[in-house]
């Protein structure tokens, strides 16, 4: 999984009044939690801006005064009205102790489902929750739609690999190919349209006949 390194400072203060100061200043304050006691730092919030802004999944390299550490994002606090980056929280990683991320999906493919029946792809799950060593993190998880005909599902069990945990049940529903809401009005015009037909030849047919003119 790809990396975004942070330039950070450690706190000695983790007061509100010196809290305050540092988002006055531009700074976030952080915790990076994992391996002992906590770890308070800060951070310029525009670093954030390709960890946080992103559809994507990274991991992070916290620089503290010279010093590397891997993380990932935990939690991230926003302010209700404005936006800005309150507080974050990061995990710290070790190379043998698996962790919990979110993990994008991309769909790669063509449904049958879509091409020749007319029907439309439904993504239901954006991103899915993976555990795994740190190596062992995926960038993406592919979900592959290229079977799929209409009606059929593309279920999380379908997406599992020896690298890593889908934290989801078996049937999670991943994708699917459902019938486009213009068929099904189609359809339905259709029997409507039918039912008349029939009713009015029903009508016809039983209607009596006419006496002859003497």
């Amino acid at each position: 999984m790809k990396s975004i390194t942070i330039k950070g400072s450690k706190r000695e203060s983790v007061g509100k009044v010196a809290t305050k100061a540092l988002r006055n200043a531009g700074r976030v304050p952080c915790v990076m939690y994992g391996g002992g006691e906590p770890l308070h730092f800060s951070a310029p919030e525009l670093g954030f801006s390709k960890l946080v802004y992103t559809p994507n999944a990274h991991t992070v390299i916290i620089n503290l005064d010279g010093k590397d550490v891997a993380a990932i994002l935990q939690d991230i606090q926003f302010h209700p009205l404005s936006d800005k980056i309150l507080h974050i929280d990061f995990y710290r990683l070790f190379d043998d102790k698996e962790v919990s991320m979110n993990i994008p999906v991309k769909v790669e493919g063509a449904a049958p489902g879509v091409l020749n029946s007319g029907g439309v792809m439904v993504l239901s799950k954006r991103k899915l929750r993976v555990k795994a060593l740190p190596k062992n993190l995926p960038d993406v998880i592919i979900a592959n739609i290229s079977d799929l005909k209409l009606g059929d599902k593309l279920c999380t069990v379908e997406l599992q690999a020896e690298e890593f945990t889908i934290l989801h049940p078996d049937n999670t529903v991943v994708c699917q190919v459902r019938t486009s809401r213009a068929s099904i009005e189609e359809e339905e015009e259709a029997a409507k349209e039918q039912e008349v037909t029939e009713g009015g030849d029903a009508a016809t047919a039983d209607a009596p006949e006419a006496p002859a003119e003497s």
